[in-house]
């Protein structure tokens, strides 16, 4: 079988549809060896395709020269995905064609599969208030309903996704992420004191490793920290690591305000980006990992966290009880009491950090990209009777 994937996010291989596609890549490598991967993208002046070479000789990474490239990236993203792609994969005479986002063809040229992290913008109301955002949401909704299967990463979205979407339960196919293998405890104590300097970190610190876009919750997460200071038994630094590349945007809320208005200069930490390096040292260097978010299609983060041995601290909505399982403090993540008791008991309690940490682990090794990949083979096949 030929199968093509839509690799528009090798370009950018930092967010979370980047490193699902990666992840996923490196899954099918692993456990199929029969059938032929074209991977497709287009070529855009503003950024550059991440090759892998590391994948097997049935895997093609291939660029396109076409209209895309020259009409900007919101636009041309559009034009690639609904026009430019289908038209490759009726050249390359595909089998299958896989859009792992929430993107596929609405008038593909060949059965297709589009895989639906999440429904945000139709769930939450703030996140679709842009015009050419409902725009796109509508061309996306509509070509996801004519797909012949849907993968989604988690039975919370699966719900959405049948609820707003109103596509049958039996075309939704839940099929969860993992975190990168390559995640442990580091315990060098000469790496994580290099990682606590760069970063300026003085010493124990709690920490958030995320966007800051609203639903992310930090705002609540710096009200509950401050709240709670006072009782952790000896002192903490609050570290919020991750780009703050649209901070100031109405969705993006810029959190140095309140961190002043609150008086917390000297103990809240901005790391801004964070390198792959990094990750697992600043994960393990945490006494607690808080991710109160308030709604996630899966929640990577939990389970990057979790792999690395740190307890995490999580909230009781959408698909976190089911990726955290009773590994997790599940709390209320609209309500700053619940937060700032969590962070409270976890930090004075050293066989409870114990107990997650040992639990956790355990956790993220219940999943893995291999066993994604051998799910998701099985929706091509079936897909493709």
């Amino acid at each position: 079988m030929r199968i093509a994937i839509n690799g528009y996010f090798l370009h950018q291989p930092a967010t979370g549809s980047g490193q699902h596609l990666y992840y996923l890549l490196e899954g099918l490598d692993a456990v199929d060896d029969s059938n032929h991967y074209l991977v497709l993208s287009p070529r855009l002046t503003e950024s550059r395709v991440v090759r892998m070479p590391h994948l097997g000789h049935h895997f093609q990474v291939k660029e396109f020269v076409g209209t895309s490239g020259r009409l900007g990236m919101r636009l041309g993203k559009i034009w690639w995905e609904q026009w430019e792609l289908s038209r490759v994969c009726a050249a390359a005479r595909v089998d299958l064609l896989h859009s792992p986002y929430f993107a596929s063809p609405l008038r593909p040229s060949t059965p297709t599969v589009v895989t639906i992290h999440d429904v945000i913008p139709l769930i939450l109301p703030d996140y679709r208030r842009a015009p050419h955002v409902r725009i796109y949401m509508a061309l996306v909704s509509a070509a996801a309903k004519r797909a012949d299967a849907v993968i989604t990463v988690s039975r919370a979205s699966k719900l959405d996704i049948v609820r707003t979407l109103g596509i049958p339960e039996n075309r939704v196919h839940v099929i969860y992420n993992a975190a990168d293998r390559g995640l442990m405890p580091a315990a060098n104590e000469r790496e994580l004191e290099a990682m606590r300097e760069t970063h300026g970190i003085a010493g124990d610190f709690l920490l958030y490793f995320g966007g800051f876009d609203a639903r992310k919750n930090v705002e609540r997460i710096l009200r509950a920290f401050h709240a709670a200071r006072s009782s952790f038994q000896k002192a903490y630094q609050l570290v919020l690591a991750g780009s703050m590349n649209l901070v100031g945007h109405p969705l993006y809320p810029d959190p140095r305000p309140l961190i002043q208005k609150l008086g917390l200069q000297k103990e809240v930490v901005l790391t801004g980006k964070v390198s792959e390096e990094d990750k697992p040292l600043l994960y393990s260097g945490a006494t607690a990992f808080l991710f109160p978010s308030l709604y996630e299609g899966f929640g990577m983060p939990v389970l990057e966290a979790m792999a690395c041995g740190t307890p995490v601290i999580t909230s009781n909505t959408s698909s976190l009880p089911e990726v955290a399982g009773d590994a997790a403090l599940l709390v209320d993540p609209t309500s700053i009491d619940a937060i700032a008791e969590a962070m409270v008991r976890l930090t004075n309690d050293p066989n409870l950090r114990q107990e997650l940490s040992r639990k956790g682990r355990q956790r993220a090794g219940q999943f893995s990209w291999e066993a994604s990949a051998i799910q998701t083979l099985d929706i091509y096949q079936k897909v493709s009777r």
